[in-house]
């Protein structure tokens, strides 16, 4: 990335002058943090050492468990050191690798939260012909796109930023270097920038979700159709948990990306960014397993053949 700027670091600033308030911080977000890595590493172990659960479904939710893993490691690592060091400040290029990280695991989910709901839109929709249709071959190639744009989706958007100069100031009032605050450290009309991050936005967010929205229209036609009430309600049940997520990470993400740069609010998206940065990720393994049978009864598999053994 080329450098032209006078600057070498930016200055994260402080959550609060009182430190109570910052040790209180700490302790909640290591909390959630550790939740996070030890639920998702959890749901990755079950679904890759359980026979059961070896089904195009689970290695969707296999490579979410470990995205989420990444996603939040990009990010919270560094807010827990700013919380209790006094030395908040990250050099240029790790400020510009942050944001580059953060959109590449965002982009792959916004994607393979796509790719799963049509995995559930076969799967219900066309059950007899779905083995057939989602084989081996398809769900990796699937998972292999997602990755794929994960990685040059971001890129333009990423160098174009840390291309511009920054003359100061350098303090950046946010939980870790995002487009927003980042562009308001610059020195020129960021105007270009903001529009060419819109029109990407609206790809990584707005189609996938499109196609979301378009699978489960079909699959809720399919669903109305059982005439069983029961029926409805265990196959509507396979794809619940998976709804629940799509509609907490696209909702928050969506009020940060997606609004006019008039209805910008800096407190309103550092809470919304820290939803989907550190609570989605934190509560997408709890919906897997809470809300799915297969992946409990794995679990008490798994334990008895590993404790009573």
């Amino acid at each position: 990335i080329v450098n032209e700027t006078n600057l070498t670091y930016f200055i994260f600033l402080r959550f609060s002058n009182h430190w109570d308030m910052q040790i209180l911080l700490f302790s909640l977000l290591f909390m959630l943090y550790l939740l996070t890595l030890v639920g998702n590493s959890l749901i990755l172990l079950i679904t890759m050492v359980d026979p059961a659960l070896h089904t195009p479904m689970y290695f969707f939710i296999r490579n979410l468990s470990f995205l989420e893993i990444c996603y939040t490691s990009v990010t919270v690592p560094k807010m827990l050191a700013n919380l209790v060091s006094e030395n908040r400040s990250i050099s240029f290029a790790s400020c510009a690798a942050q944001l580059y990280f953060l959109l590449f695991f965002g982009t792959v989910e916004c994607f393979l939260l796509a790719s799963m709901s049509y995995d559930r839109y076969l799967a219900i929709c066309y059950p007899l012909h779905y083995t057939a249709k989602m084989t081996k071959g398809v769900y990796i190639r699937l998972t292999l796109v997602c990755w794929l744009c994960g990685v040059f989706i971001p890129l333009g958007n990423t160098v174009g930023i840390f291309s511009l100069p920054f003359c100061g100031p350098n303090q950046i009032d946010y939980f870790f270097c995002d487009f927003p605050p980042v562009l308001k450290l610059a020195c020129v009309n960021t105007s270009p920038n903001e529009v060419a991050i819109l029109a990407s936005s609206l790809l990584i967010t707005v189609l996938p979700l499109l196609f979301t929205a378009g699978s489960y229209t079909c699959i809720i036609c399919t669903i109305l159709k059982i005439p069983l009430a029961e029926g409805r309600h265990k196959v509507f049940s396979t794809c619940s948990s998976h709804l629940i997520v799509v509609t907490l990470f696209y909702c928050s993400a969506s009020f940060v990306y997606l609004q006019p740069k008039s209805s910008y609010s800096l407190e309103r998206d550092k809470f919304l960014s820290l939803f989907y940065t550190v609570i989605t990720p934190m509560l997408n393994p709890i919906i897997y397993s809470l809300r799915n049978k297969e992946v409990k009864e794995a679990l008490r598999r798994t334990l008895k053949r590993h404790l009573f053994s």
